[in-house]
């Protein structure tokens, strides 16, 4: 596992830019956009303070969940933020993509 790339896709997730996440957690945004690159390591508090910001625990962190667990993981995640209205339009375009409707 890459742990700057599982940083990237966490915050990703959750719609956060690396200044956002940064700010969340305390650490600069030029020190956390190396990680997810892969130029510098991360320390386990720092990872910790990170894990705590993006609302996981360490063991969930290290967990590897599978590409189609965390693809739809993701899509719940933005259904979630979508208001009632374009819930109800997502629904009747994805029943018109599946030929339900």
């Amino acid at each position: 596992m890459e742990i700057g790339k599982r940083i990237a896709a966490l915050r990703e997730t959750k719609g956060w830019t690396t200044n956002r996440l940064a700010n969340q957690c305390g650490l600069s945004q030029s020190f956390l956009r190396s990680v997810e690159l892969g130029e510098k390591g991360i320390s386990v508090e720092s990872l910790s303070l990170l894990c705590d910001a993006l609302g996981v625990s360490l063991k969930q962190f290290f967990d590897q969940p599978s590409g189609q667990d965390t693809e739809r993981e993701a899509l719940l995640r933005q259904v979630d933020r979508l208001t009632p209205i374009q819930r109800q339009a997502l629904s009747v375009f994805l029943g018109t993509l599946l030929g339900e409707r």
